[in-house]
């Protein structure tokens, strides 16, 4: 490794203000500072010190996506090799099956082997597209504004495929950052300055441009002709018996988005970010908090033609993406509000929209993307609200 930091410091001088390569600096500094800690530090009275910054920060949001990756890769290649097992097919279609008899994994639904390599088949080959378009483009700007290329993409590139279904085209994946990217962050300034969550953005625009590919039943078991709902989809279907337990929507083993089905795994993400300081736990409590109190009230309400008014709390928590947006969207340091009060405002809202979509709405039975880009729009306002109320109350000390 000495070898290699010699190497990157001999060729900083390329990158340097009046090198052949000054052009790149932005992209050589991205590899640098992700391989190795700054060697500079900033001096001077001025500045605070702190064992976190950006990098830290983004990297251990990556490490609590982490238990949502292992159910993600696990789940979906179960849920492949499920709708295999009933359908009577002994092997996968095209490349994946052609590679998974390579490798010489067999289709045991029981095997955690097997459903883990089917799974990552279809998670890898999003996770890399979405890696190498979003990244391009991050570099671009870098780039043509002459700044570093900040780590907070880590997290949007891995937030990204764990909320699609495993059979998105890849092109599409392609188009959908590209979309979240320019129009949700870099059109606003870059990281920090965006006021939408561009892995959201991203899927939002995906939603609406190609619903097909997106939403559906078609789209949530990585099959070739096999479709089935999702949960919430046969609670908001009078026609559809729920095929599932509490447990196994609990634990994520489910059909659904790939990272989202997991309540048990988000959880342990949302311990890593509250203990870590990252994550408000005033926002994911005030999330929970007003899903519980508003799906409360409309089970005391009732409805002889919804069935979605009798879904209890616990249901809306393990099921669709609650809590993996209450987790790890809801709480985005640069989308989210900041004010401690706020923080309470801003969560109750998102917990209360996203019942609000669910059961009004139940040909969308969904509603945590919409809920939280909605949050998002607010945020700024809400911390006005009591950023003033603040300044008033302080001024009110000092009238003479």
């Amino acid at each position: 490794m000495k070898f290699l930091r010699r190497f990157l410091d001999k060729q900083h001088k390329h990158f340097d203000k009046g090198g052949k390569l000054e052009t790149f600096k932005p992209l050589f500094e991205t590899l640098d500072t992700f391989l190795y800690t700054p060697g500079t530090v900033s001096g001077g009275p001025a500045f605070v010190r702190d064992a976190i910054n950006l990098k830290r920060m983004m990297m251990t949001v990556v490490y609590a996506l982490i238990p949502a990756v292992l159910v993600a890769l696990y789940n979906t290649g179960l849920q492949a090799n499920l709708a295999m097992s009933a359908a009577g097919q002994t092997a996968a279609a095209g490349w994946r099956g052609s590679l998974i008899a390579f490798l010489g994994s067999g289709y045991d639904p029981g095997s955690i082997l097997s459903s883990v390599i089917h799974g990552a088949l279809y998670f890898l080959p999003l996770y890399i597209v979405t890696l190498a378009v979003g990244g391009t483009w991050e570099v671009i700007f870098g780039i043509v504004r002459k700044h570093e290329v900040n780590e907070g993409f880590l997290v949007t590139s891995l937030l990204f495929p764990l909320i699609l279904p495993p059979t998105l085209p890849l092109w599409q994946a392609a188009i959908g950052i590209s979309f979240g990217i320019v129009v949700g962050k870099e059109v606003f300034g870059g990281v920090g300055m965006n006021i939408l969550n561009p892995a959201l953005v991203s899927r939002a625009f995906l939603f609406f441009a190609y619903p097909g590919q997106i939403s559906g039943d078609a789209v949530w078991v990585a099959v070739d002709g096999v479709t089935k709902a999702t949960p919430l989809a046969e609670l908001a279907d009078p026609a559809l018996q729920l095929t599932v337990s509490w447990q196994d929507a609990f634990f994520g083993l489910i059909p659904g988005s790939m990272g989202e089905t997991s309540a048990l795994a988000c959880l342990i993400g949302a311990a890593i970010l509250i203990f870590s300081g990252i994550g408000s736990w005033r926002i994911m409590a005030s999330v929970t908090g007003g899903m519980v109190g508003l799906t409360l009230l409309l089970n005391l309400v009732g409805s002889s033609s919804n069935a979605m008014f009798a879904v209890t709390p616990q249901w809306h928590f393990v099921l669709g993406g609650f809590a993996f947006g209450m987790v790890y969207m809801a709480t985005d340091p640069v989308t989210a509000a900041m004010t401690r009060k706020g923080q309470y405002v801003y969560g109750l809202l998102i917990g209360f929209l996203v019942v609000l979509v669910r059961v009004v709405n139940p040909a969308f039975p969904e509603g945590m993307m919409l809920a939280i880009l909605f949050g998002n729009v607010f945020a700024p306002v809400i911390d006005k609200i009591f950023i003033n109320a603040n300044i008033k109350r302080r001024a009110r000390r000092y009238v003479q």
